[in-house]
C-alpha cells in the first residue's frame, strides 16, 4: 500500500490506466481527483447561504463570515472547496437560482476554464512561439549605465552589444529582451531621444542577426513603435499599459505584449509600498489592463502578463507573490516572472551582490515555473536553462 504523489493532473490518469480502468470510468473518476479552492469575493449574504448549501449537498464545502450566517453581515467573501466535479455540478445548479447566482456560475466557469489553461502558443511575424511544451527564457540585454545587476552595456561598441546577444541565444535564450532605460528601484526617467538612440540601432542589427523574438522593454509609446518598426515583435511594459497610446500601437503591430503589475513609478515604488490585499489587487490590475489591451484591438492571444516581482512590492511581497504563483493563472493567460538578480534574493542570502545571486536566481525560477510560470526573465541563461530542463526531465517521467 502506498500513498500516490500526484503533482498534476495528468498523472492520476495515467496511474487509472496503468490499472486499466475503463476510459468511460476514468472520464468519471478523473474530476474526483482534481481539488480546487476558489474565492470569491462580495457576496451577498443570502446569496452566500445558498452557495454553501449547495456544495454541502454535493460533498464540498464553502467558509463564509460567520455574521453572515446569522444574517448580521450584509456581503460576505466565500471560499468555495470541492473537487472539479462537484463544482461542475454547482455550477449547473447556480444557473438556476435568482439573486445573481446565475452571473457567479459563469464567472465560476469562466475561472476554471482559465485555471487549466496551460495550451499557448502566439505567432509574432515569423515566429511561432509555444508555451505549452516547456517553459521560455528571456534573456535582458540593458543598454544601460546603471542597472542594479551591473551588466548595463551602454558604454560597450555595437559589435560587443551584439555578441552578448548572441552569445544569450547561444546560451539558450528563447526571446532577447532590450532595454534602453533602467527600472531599477531609484531610477530617474530617460529622455526620449537618449532612449531611442541607445535601443533602435541595436534592434536594427540584431534583428537581422538572431533568430528568436526581440522584446523591446519600455513604457514609452514612441520607443514602442521605432523597434516594431525595426525589427522587435514584442512589448514589455513594466507600466501596464497605463500609456492609453501603447495598447494601439501593439494592437496596429500585432505584436505580442507582457502586461506588467507595478506600484508607482521606478523612481518612487519601494517608499513603503502597500496592498489592502497583494494578490487580490494585482490580480484586479492585470484583470483591468488585459480587457484595455483587447478593446484596443490586441489578441488575447498575444497577451502575457507580469506580476512584477520587485517592482513597488516588499521583500515579503515578493517570496508571496513567488509561493500564490499559480493563483494568477485563473487570468488565463502565461505568466512571466522576472526575479533574476532581485534584492529579495540578496537578502535572503544575507547581503550579496547581484552578480553573486545567480544560485538564487535558479532557485527562484524553478519555484515560479513549478508554480505556472511560462516564461522567466534572467541576466543568467546557461545555468537557469539546464536547472529547467532537469526540472522537465523529472516532470515528464509520467
Amino acid at each position: 500500500m502506498r500513498v500516490i504523489q500526484a503533482n498534476y493532473p495528468r498523472q492520476v490518469k495515467e496511474i487509472m490506466q496503468d490499472i486499466r480502468v475503463d476510459p468511460y470510468g476514468i472520464g468519471i473518476m478523473w474530476p474526483k481527483s482534481v481539488q480546487y479552492l476558489l474565492k470569491v469575493d462580495s457576496v451577498s449574504s443570502i446569496a452566500a447561504n445558498i452557495l454553501k448549501q449547495e456544495m454541502l449537498s454535493l460533498g464540498g464545502d464553502t467558509a463564509v463570515c460567520r455574521d453572515a450566517l446569522t444574517g448580521r453581515a450584509k456581503k460576505t467573501d466565500c471560499l468555495i472547496m470541492g473537487n472539479l466535479a462537484q463544482f461542475r455540478r454547482l455550477i449547473a445548479k447556480l444557473k438556476r437560482q435568482p439573486l445573481g447566482l446565475g452571473l457567479l456560475a459563469q464567472d465560476l466557469s469562466q475561472a476554471l476554464r482559465n485555471y487549466q489553461n496551460d495550451n499557448f502558443s502566439m505567432e509574432l511575424g515569423r515566429f511561432k512561439i509555444n508555451l505549452s511544451r516547456h517553459p521560455l527564457i528571456m534573456g535582458i540585454l540593458n543598454i544601460t549605465p546603471d542597472s542594479f545587476s551591473g551588466d548595463g552595456l551602454l558604454f560597450s561598441n555595437l559589435d560587443a552589444i551584439l555578441s552578448f546577444a548572441e552569445k544569450l541565444v547561444e546560451d539558450g535564450a528563447d526571446i532577447i529582451d532590450i532595454g534602453g532605460e533602467s527600472s531599477r528601484p531609484g531610477a530617474k526617467p530617460v529622455p526620449l531621444k537618449e532612449e531611442l538612440r541607445r535601443a533602435i540601432p541595436v534592434i536594427k542589427v540584431l534583428a537581422k542577426r538572431i533568430k528568436v523574438p526581440i522584446s523591446i522593454d519600455t513604457y514609452k509609446p514612441q520607443v514602442a513603435q521605432r523597434a516594431l518598426d525595426n525589427g522587435a515583435l514584442i512589448v514589455n511594459d513594466i507600466s501596464g499599459l497605463r500609456n492609453d497610446i501603447m495598447p494601439r500601437i501593439i494592437s496596429r503591430y500585432k505584436a505580442g505584449v507582457v502586461i506588467m503589475h507595478m506600484k508607482g513609478r521606478p523612481l518612487t515604488m519601494q517608499n513603503n509600498p502597500r496592498y489592502s490585499s497583494l494578490i487580490d489587487d494585482i490580480i484586479e490590475y492585470l484583470t483591468c489592463a488585459i480587457r484595455k489591451a483587447k478593446e484596443a484591438g490586441i489578441e488575447e492571444e498575444r497577451i502575457i502578463i507580469d506580476p512584477g516581482i520587485g517592482f513597488g512590492k516588499t521583500h515579503e511581497d515578493n517570496l508571496m507573490i513567488l509561493n500564490r504563483l499559480g493563483e494568477f493563472r485563473v487570468l488565463g493567460r502565461p505568466i512571466l516572472v522576472g526575479a533574476s538578480r532581485k534584492s529579495f534574493i540578496g537578502k535572503l542570502l544575507g547581503g550579496v551582490a547581484p552578480q553573486e545571486r545567480i544560485n538564487g536566481t535558479i532557485a527562484s525560477c524553478v519555484t515560479a515555473v513549478k508554480n505556472g510560470a511560462k516564461i522567466v526573465r534572467v541576466h543568467d541563461v546557461r545555468p537557469v536553462k539546464e536547472a529547467l530542463k532537469i526540472v522537465e526531465g523529472i516532470e515528464n517521467i509520467w
